[in-house]
Formats: structure tokens, sequence, C-alpha cells
């Protein structure tokens, strides 16, 4: 028996041959082939499962931004500063805008009294020298369809 080999074979004469180890190069290797190393030591050739493994997810083909995204995207930091524009404005008018709705008070008030004021003033003006109204009569009198007008006041 030959030390490298375990195993004899008994050739047709009786004696005993060597197993040959045969030598293959890695590109020589079928798939699903590969060496693999046995319980008692021994490394052998065999016919090995691949290893499990989850499906690779295909890469989405990358699609275009939509318009009306990009038209968003380009109107919002606008509005955005237009709005902190308007608030920075109204903070340095508040005082002015305090003072004007002040006044626009005193000028309706203004305008209430007058409307009571008024109709009392004329009155005490109309009764002040006579102890009456005055009455006056007018008399007009014209001829033909485009002739001149002429008239008299009469005042009682």
């Amino acid at each position: 028996m030959h030390p490298e080999t375990p195993y004899e074979i008994t050739t047709l004469n009786g004696l005993p041959q060597p197993i040959p180890r045969p030598v293959m190069l890695p590109d020589e290797i079928p798939p699903g082939v590969d060496w693999v190393t046995l319980p008692n030591g021994m490394r052998t050739l065999a016919y090995v499962q691949p290893p499990a493994m989850a499906p690779v997810a295909q890469p989405v083909a990358a699609r275009p931004v939509p318009t009306w995204a990009k038209t968003t995207a380009l109107l919002t930091p606008t509005i955005g500063g237009g709005i902190a524009a308007a608030g920075i404005g109204l903070s340095y008018a508040a005082p002015g805008l305090i003072a004007m709705s002040h006044a626009l008070w005193a000028a309706v008030a203004l305008i209430a009294a007058g409307a009571v004021a008024l109709p009392v003033l004329l009155g005490a003006c109309r009764r002040g020298g006579k102890g009456g109204p005055a009455h006056i009569t007018q008399n007009i009198t014209a001829t033909g369809l485009f002739g001149r007008a002429s008239g008299t006041i009469n005042r009682h």
C-alpha cells in the first residue's frame, strides 16, 4: 500500500497499484462543483449548493422631476420670503397703523357728532329772528313753447 493513498487497487497480476491523484486547474472545475473537506480531513471535489441569496432588486430607472414640482420648489422660498418681508414691514409700521386707527376713529366720531348737531343748529337758526319759518311765493309765466319766462318772488 502506498503511504499517500488509504486505498489500494489490485490489478490483474495481484500487485497493489496506488490511485493517481488528478490535478485540475481552477478554471477546469465546472460550475456547481467545488473543493470540500471531508470529516476525515481529506479534500475532494463535490457538488455544492449555491448559497441562498435574496433576490437582487433591479434598480429603478430615474424618472424626470415633474414640472409642477419644480415650479412649487421655486415658488416656495419666494412666497416664504414675501410673507417674512410683509411681517417685518408690519412690525415697523405698527405704531403708525395704531395712530392712524385712532385718527380714523376720531374722524368717525366727528362725523357722527356733525350728523346729530347739524339739524339741531339749523333748527335753532330758523327760529331765531322771527316766530316761524319764512314763506316765499313765486309766480312764473311764459308764452309759447320756447318763450322767455318771467316771474316775481313775494316774501310774506
